[in-house]
């Protein structure tokens, strides 16, 4: 897999704060953070991927306890997350999808180029192998939490990136919970053009932006008392 620089938004902005960075070119409308901005917030995480649940631990704790599901003792997360994380990096080798660890958490990034066609909400066939080797996974380390994000690049209006974006987050979820990984499980939520990974300037930026992200949360047994 071919390494690409990132530039990670910092978790502590606002969208209001990178709304407030974004510029307008005056012959062709499109928007862009500004590269002054991208400066001052790149090598930071996105905060989005360290917040909590979809919906709140609360209310999905309801749904894990609803559909029977155990959680796992605070000493065995590591090693599960361990052996879930390199399974799912061996049922995506080869493809674009990226694994990445953040403390017990794994988020998989998955670049709308290989899951759907430009301005579409379907996911492609080409994709959808891969995704069932994904749901596979999930299906087998079933003591998680899935949230799944949408992301668009800056081109369209904040109205129409904000419902593609969960469009897409929707599509994913439905097709994981089509291949039998439980919807008590998943959440989904769109971030529009909010969360850029890169500089909308350029078109390998905007590549970048336009994305589902999978966030894996063990559940432990402490969230379920």
């Amino acid at each position: 897999m071919a390494a690409r620089s990132k530039i990670w938004v910092a978790g502590a902005l606002s969208a209001a704060m990178l709304t407030s960075a974004c510029v307008t070119d005056p012959e062709t409308g499109q928007r862009s953070i500004s590269r002054a901005a991208i400066g001052g917030i790149g090598g930071a995480v996105g905060g989005y991927l360290l917040g909590d649940l979809v919906g709140g631990r609360r209310d999905r704790t309801e749904k894990i306890l609803g559909a029977g599901i155990g959680g796992l003792a605070g000493a065995g997360i590591g090693a599960y997350m361990d052996k879930q994380e390199r399974d799912l990096r061996a049922r995506t080798a080869g493809t674009d999808v990226e694994v990445t660890r953040r403390g017990d958490d794994l988020v998989l990034n998955m670049p709308s180029g290989i899951t759907f066609a430009t301005d579409s909400a379907n996911v492609q066939p080409q994709f959808r192998p891969t995704l069932d080797q994904v749901a596979d996974v999930l299906k087998e380390y079933n003591q998680t939490y899935i949230d799944v994000y949408g992301h668009t690049d800056s081109t369209g209006s904040d109205a129409y990136n904000q419902t593609l974006s969960e469009r897409r987050a929707s599509a994913v979820a439905n097709y994981l919970s089509s291949q039998g990984v439980q919807s008590a499980r998943i959440g989904t939520r769109g971030f529009g053009e909010t969360q850029p990974i890169a500089s909308n300037d350029t078109e390998e930026g905007r590549t970048e932006n336009r994305r589902v992200e999978i966030k894996i949360v063990p559940i432990a047994q402490n969230d379920l008392r």
